[in-house]
């Protein structure tokens, strides 16, 4: 039993086989463009309204990339907040990744850089750098507070006293 091939009304026979007397030949000019096929001017001329479409997308997408390491800022903050003072894994786990994570961005910052196209790319070069080097220096800031900088004479020389504690403050306790 021979199984009868139906031919549909958009299938284009190119390789000249003869077909039966009753199923339809559909001609090439009767078959309609596909969706987003632009049939006008040079074949692959675009018309001016979607180049300043795509220069806004551009400019956009230029913006997302430059102010990344700005919107990583209160997250970052958070994070060191939640972290607290102490010393211990997760306080310097978290100092790790802020520290290094903007050192990454600048060693890939050529490349960065070469996604950042437009009119306003300067500024947005400035922005993106800016944006690293506060992260960076929220993660000096949170070393400091934790104490692992060095930053009296006694963490360097041995025969130098530690600095003694002025003050102690507490709780709200009243006696």
């Amino acid at each position: 039993m021979a199984t009868k091939k139906k031919l549909h009304k958009w299938i284009v026979d190119f390789t000249g086989a003869s077909r039966p007397k009753n199923e339809r030949q559909v001609a090439v000019a009767d078959l309609r463009a596909p969706v987003g096929y632009y049939e006008g001017g040079g074949g692959g001329m675009v018309e001016a309204g979607s180049k300043d479409a795509d220069q806004a997308l551009l400019v956009k997408k230029s913006w997302d990339i430059a102010l990344g390491p700005v919107k990583q800022i209160p997250m970052n903050m958070f994070i060191m907040w939640m972290a607290g003072n102490s010393i211990s894994i997760f306080p310097i786990m978290m100092i790790g990744m802020m520290f290094f994570r903007p050192i990454q961005a600048f060693i890939s910052i050529q490349n960065t850089f070469s996604m950042i196209e437009g009119n306003q790319g300067p500024l947005q070069k400035f922005v993106y750098l800016l944006g690293n080097c506060v992260c960076m220096a929220l993660a000096v800031y949170k070393c400091q507070t934790m104490g692992l900088l060095p930053t009296h004479a006694s963490d360097w020389l041995a025969f130098m006293e530690p600095l003694a504690r002025i003050e102690w403050s507490g709780g709200g306790a009243m006696v």
